[in-house]
């Protein structure tokens, strides 16, 4: 299988797309945010405002590249509710305009006792699963995916991410060592492929003409080097 976390030039500059129209999209913003873990953060990533039919098509494609490029082998999405829900859809449309064609399936928060009944929505949850969400922050979606998947008869075979912030986990209030993303990887044998990565934003902070956002650079790097993995 091929690495799906060694940089290359093609998903380098896939990234620096990727941060440039998420700004443009206002979806990343800068600032001072407070991360759930309690930290004042200098940027915040909601894909929450990817909400138009051209930014999520256009988000869908950067996933597809990405998967695609990683050479990461798997027969079908899985969107944990609700942001995975949209992403599971959109990009199994675009990976089928690739010529990639996958089912999808998501759950619901609560079980429907009438219809087709359960948790789980969609395609027959079969073969080895891919679970797309927006970011990884605690974990917790990816270890309820994982359950769900399991308890399905089907194998997890990777989590694929719009954003990783390479930042120290937090528990009981306390920095760990690792990311979520490294410790998704670590505890679960998982590997994690995302679109961009923090370093891709400090990249792109730098590269700026733009003193608007050129500003901001000191301010993000500051923050990595402090919550950095």
């Amino acid at each position: 299988m091929t690495n799906t976390t060694t940089p290359n030039a093609a998903n380098a500059d896939l990234a620096q797309q990727f941060v440039a129209f998420a700004v443009e999209s206002k979806v990343l913003r800068f600032g001072e945010f407070k991360t759930k873990a309690g930290r004042l953060s200098p940027y915040f990533f909601n894909a929450g405002l990817f909400d138009d039919g051209a930014k999520l098509g256009r988000l869908a494609q950067f996933y597809a590249q990405r998967l695609v490029a990683s050479g990461l082998q798997f027969d079908m999405l899985f969107g944990p509710a609700y942001k995975g829900i949209t992403l599971a859809a959109a990009v199994s449309v675009e990976l089928a305009r690739l010529g990639h064609n996958k089912p999808f399936a998501y759950n619901r928060k609560e079980a429907k006792d009438h219809g087709e009944g359960g948790t789980l929505v969609g395609a027959p949850v079969q073969g080895r699963v891919l679970i797309i969400d927006d970011v990884i922050s605690a974990g917790t979606s990816v270890r309820e995916s994982i359950e769900l998947i399991q308890k399905a008869g089907a194998t997890p075979c990777g989590v694929t991410i719009a954003l990783d912030r390479q930042e120290k986990a937090t528990l009981n209030g306390a920095d760990c060592d690792e990311s979520a993303v490294q410790q998704v990887e670590q505890h679960y044998k998982l590997p994690v492929v995302a679109i961009a990565c923090l370093a891709d934003l400090l990249q792109y902070l730098q590269g700026q003409a733009d003193p608007a956002l050129s500003s901001f650079h000191p301010a993000v790097l500051a923050y990595r080097q402090r919550y950095g993995v």
